[in-house]
Formats: structure tokens, sequence, C-alpha cells
């Protein structure tokens, strides 16, 4: 099993030095994407999938605005600076449901406000179709892993290890030695300059041939180290000077991972366990490094034109690594919300700082958490992260003052077209998006 260690200037030349040339060559020809390596995970992939949200946010919110304008609604108590009417609920259950009938594998999805607590599940765990999806079933969550690190590494700003501004030069010498002006700040809000790195990392071992969806796999079921990571974007073009520009990069974050690494003398994964798992009640939280689900877990699968469902049991979640190796399930996703708004992960002005927005960005992408408007209160906002894995969606958004949660997890993508096209993801999203109301 591989495991990652603390890293030091030293060791981390020496693991630079024993990557493939194709990897680790300065002047190396940028990879293409290949495949899916082209679809998931990188900021066109991900672009889409916030795209949807954004639009599922606006129906929610043409939704509510009629809802409340009918003479039937009521007044209702809730937390905020507001009376809001109350209406009929979504019927959440069909919603769900029709998603899985559609093509989903498996589903489950979670609301949690003060007057209403509903979680369900639908579909299977896997391709086999033998055993329900269960509303605690946990999953791939990907890039949700992000407001993890960026808690984690929040925590060591209050802490005085370090600042926002510090450059990761200072702490890891030579990680970006053609970059050294790069800060915690930086990585934090995708403002570094790096490319994404996912498939700068893979395209070497998936070969050039965009129809060979086995070496596909093959390679995204590669064990690879931190230090891979970093050598592939190193190697690769920069898409702008540090602070100059938002680009969405999974790379920033295992650099990120491995700063903690360095200063703490911990793994990430232990970092997680007792500084957010536990105080958030994250029951089934783990941060993994290897293959493999065991349990009611729901396994990760992929559509392709013309050899359909692809399984993924063989995927190693060190292709995200600190960027997105989390495996988690939707209530956990609600309790990590809901304990970072509420100030009890970090402090109220390290939140503030969190989701605030750092640079011109369509997301409103601050320090680990990004934003959507909140249908229910015009001018305000919803906050958190999403997940898209090669074969997992998943995404978990609290309200600021931390009383109204959501959170969906599927297994299941298209990856042929630049966003599923086996279900809607928003036959959910926008009556989930209502319910919080």
């Amino acid at each position: 099993m591989h495991r990652r260690t603390t890293a030091t200037a030293t060791a981390l030349a020496l693991s630079l030095a024993a990557i493939p040339a194709a990897v680790a060559a300065p002047d190396a020809p940028p990879p293409a994407p290949v495949g899916a390596v082209g679809t998931a995970g990188d900021p066109a992939d991900q672009e889409a999938v916030r795209e949807a949200l954004r639009e599922a946010a606006a129906q929610a919110a043409t939704q509510v605005a009629v809802q409340r304008s009918s003479p039937s609604a009521t007044a209702l108590d809730v937390p905020g600076p507001a009376r809001l009417p109350s209406f009929p609920r979504p019927d959440l259950d069909a919603a769900l449901d029709q998603l899985a009938a559609d093509g989903a594998i498996g589903v489950t999805a979670t609301v949690e406000t003060s007057t209403l607590r509903w979680s369900d599940a639908a579909g299977t765990r896997d391709l086999a179709g033998q055993a329900p999806a269960l509303e605690r079933s946990p999953l791939r969550v990907a890039s949700n892993t992000k407001m993890m690190v960026a808690t984690l590494v929040m925590q060591e700003v209050e802490a005085g290890t370090w600042t926002l501004d510090t450059r990761v030069d200072d702490v890891i010498p030579g990680l970006f030695p053609d970059h050294p002006e790069v800060t915690i700040r930086h990585l934090l809000s995708h403002t570094s300059g790096m490319p994404l790195g996912t498939y700068e990392l893979i395209t070497p071992y998936a070969g050039t041939d965009p129809e060979d969806w086995d070496a596909f796999v093959s390679a995204i079921g590669r064990d690879y180290s931190d230090a891979e990571h970093i050598a592939a974007v190193n190697a690769a073009p920069w898409v702008g000077e540090p602070g100059a520009q938002f680009s969405y990069s999974n790379a920033g974050y295992v650099a990120l991972g491995m700063l903690l690494e360095e200063v703490t003398g911990e793994q990430v994964e232990a970092l997680v366990d007792e500084r957010i798992r536990r105080p958030a009640g994250m029951g089934q939280t783990r941060v993994l490094d290897e293959p493999g689900l065991r349990g009611p877990a729901l396994h990760e699968a992929m559509y392709v034109d013309g050899r359909g469902w692809i399984g993924l049991d063989g995927f190693d979640p060190d292709v995200f690594s600190h960027s997105g190796s989390a495996l988690s399930t939707v209530e956990d996703l609600d309790d990590l919300t809901r304990a970072l708004m509420s100030g009890d992960l970090v402090s109220e002005e390290s939140v503030e700082q969190m989701v605030t927005p750092s640079s011109e960005n369509p997301l409103g992408y601050g320090l680990g958490t990004y934003a959507i408007p909140d249908p229910c209160r015009p001018g305000e906002f919803l906050h958190g992260h999403d997940g898209a894995s090669f074969g997992s969606l998943s995404l978990a958004l609290s309200s600021r003052d931390g009383t109204r949660q959501l959170a969906l997890g599927v297994t299941g993508r298209d990856l042929t077209v630049a966003q599923d096209a086996l279900y809607d993801l928003n036959d959910l999203l926008v009556p989930m998006l209502v319910a919080t109301c």
C-alpha cells in the first residue's frame, strides 16, 4: 500500500529524479487531454457542473418567488432576518427516484433545515445491481476534500504556523522552482497560475489514443506519489503568474497537503480525522490512499459510447491525492458544512476569509469554498463545494449562518459528453434547493 510521507526538500528532490522523463523533463511538451481525462476533473468539466448548479439555483429562486406570491402561502418563523412564507414541500422522494430511473447507478441526498430533515437513497450500490443504495452509503466525494484541506490550512494560520501570504518556498524550498512567489493564499484560491495537474499527471501513462479506454482505466489505477503531481505541473506551461488570475488546480491542493504534512509531521488522513471528522461528527468520512471500497459504499462507474458501462473499482485515489481522495456520506457532508459555517472548526474571521471571493471568477471562489445565490434569501449565498470524479458527483452547500444544508451524491457518469447525458442532475437539485426555504 502506498503511504505518503512528510516531504523535505532533499526527499522531494530524490523523488523527482525517479519520475519518468515524460513527466519530469522541464522541456517536455504539455500532454494533450486523453479520453475522459479531457472531461472528468478538468476545468471544463468542473465549470459544466457548476454552471448546472447556478442554473438550478436560478430555477429554484424563480419557483420560490412564484410560490411566495401565492395567496395560499402562510407565514413561517425561521432563523434569519425575515419571516418567510411556507408552501408545500417539493416531492423530493420522487425526484430522487427519477434520477436513478433515468440512468444514475446510485443516488443519495439530504436536506436539513430548522423545520425539515429529509434524506433518501435510490438505485444500487454498483453495476451488478444486487444491493440497494442506502441513505448512509459513502461514496468518493472528490473535490469536496478541498473544504477539509482548506480548513486544516486555516487552522494552521490561526495557530501562527504561517500566514496566508507565506511563500510555499519558505515551507518546502524548491517545490515550484520556476515560481518561487507562489503563496498559500494562491494555492487555496486557485490563483497560483499552475494548470489543473490531473490530466498532466495521467496522460503519459494513458497513451495517445483517445479511444483506448483500457489504457485510461489503467492510468487512473496507478499509484501516484505527491512528488509526481508536482513534477507534472512543473513540467507543464502555467496559465499565468501567481495572483494574476483564477485557474482551478487540483495540484495546488496536493501541494497544500504536502505543506501540512511538512509542518505537522502527520499525514493529511490523520489530520482530517483528528481535527475535522471527530469535531464535526462525521462518522463515516475517511481520506483514502488505495483502491477498493467496502461495505455499503457506492461504487464508481463511467459510461462510454461504444463500450457501455465500465466499472472503476480499480481507481486509485492517489490520482487526486489531497485535492480529492475523501470518502464520505451526504450526512457527513452536511455535518462538515454546518460545522464550518457555524465557526466550530475555525474562527468566524477565518470562515469569512474562506467564503469571500479571492479573485474575479464565476464561482465566487474564496479559500476552499465557493458560493451560489441563495434562492430563499435574495442577496445572500449558499457556500460549499462540489466533487466530480470519473464515476461520481457530489455536492455540499450550507447557508452562511449554518442553519440550512443540502448534500447530494451520485454514482455513474457519462464521460463521452461535456455534461452527463444519462440524467439531468437539476431534476433533483432544484427541488432540493427549494426545500431549503
